[in-house]
């Protein structure tokens, strides 16, 4: 029974490494740029949350739709100010050291407002916990509700992709930008919605994050940033199923690693399953060869 436990945690913290996943994935396979300030943007929701709650005194869901519409302002203008004017850039090391720059910018903006103390978050969930088998297993609240939002929101994501005018626009500068510009696709409009919604998914994912790790501090986002983005490449980066299989199996992975293995190694486990998938199929489970032309 212990196992199940540690299963069902796994899935639910791969779910939340999913939804953070989709901020780099949808990036990446628009944009072809790698936003390493999206666990930061995590971060800034947890934030806006914990004000709007413990400060302001609203209720749990306001203050997350304001954390969602901040938090969708703060992409759009990342990617006006950082990363536009960059997007012709002979060379993807100037974008990549731009997001490294942004990054340190949003956590040191947390630093000087906040401070580096820890903040007791309060949990935005108040779903009961199911018992299961006489009370043998125990799931919790914020594990059902994490669950069932990163798959409502992977099906969401899915039919906006696939069966709206913006959603085909995405796929259509995901294939090649200069020829959706010339079929009167609007690139920059398609490339700002796509930072938008990542960077909304970012907000919703900090919730659930904080809820289920009631702490938060100036660079909490930044390691499930990080392993997101291993989650991404995992499943594929750029394909959005590929970010869903990519976060679940991680997340199951790192839990049963603390549980059986060590939880001081956990960490490198993830990180070597990484170098594992580049070295034996680099574009991950459901990726794609692309083939440069010439």
């Amino acid at each position: 029974m212990q196992f199940l436990s540690y299963f069902i945690n796994g899935i639910s913290l791969g779910s939340i490494y999913a939804i953070i996943a989709l901020g780099y994935t949808m990036v990446y396979g628009i944009a072809k740029m790698l936003n390493f300030a999206h666990g930061d943007i995590i971060m800034v929701g947890g934030y806006i949350i914990y004000v709007a709650v413990a400060t302001l005194g609203l209720a749990p869901l306001p203050s997350i739709v304001i954390a969602v519409v901040l938090c969708t302002l703060l992409g759009i203008l990342v990617e006006k100010v950082a990363y536009k004017p960059l997007r012709n850039a002979g060379s993807s090391l100037a974008v990549l050291i731009t997001a490294i720059g942004v990054s340190y910018l949003l956590q040191n903006a947390a630093l000087l407002i906040f401070g580096s103390s820890t903040k007791a978050f309060t949990s935005v969930v108040t779903v009961p916990a199911i018992h299961l088998f006489d009370g043998q297993v125990v799931i919790s609240g914020e594990v059902v509700v994490t669950v069932i939002t990163c798959f409502i929101i992977m099906g969401a994501l899915v039919l906006f992709i696939n069966k709206t005018k913006a959603g085909q626009a995405m796929l259509a500068v995901s294939e090649d930008k200069g020829a959706a510009q010339l079929m009167g696709i609007n690139v920059n409009a398609t490339i700002s919605l796509t930072f938008a919604i990542g960077s909304g998914l970012a907000a919703i994912a900090g919730a659930l994050l904080c809820s289920a790790y009631p702490t938060l501090t100036p660079y909490t986002g930044s390691m499930p940033g990080i392993k997101a983005f291993v989650a991404a490449v995992f499943g594929g980066i750029g394909s959005v199923p590929g970010a869903l299989i990519g976060g679940i199996i991680l997340g199951i992975i790192e839990i049963l690693s603390k549980a059986y293995i060590s939880s001081k190694l956990s960490d490198a486990i993830v990180f070597g399953i990484l170098i594992v998938v580049l070295l034996v199929k680099p574009t991950g489970i459901l990726g794609k060869n692309i083939q440069e032309k010439v």
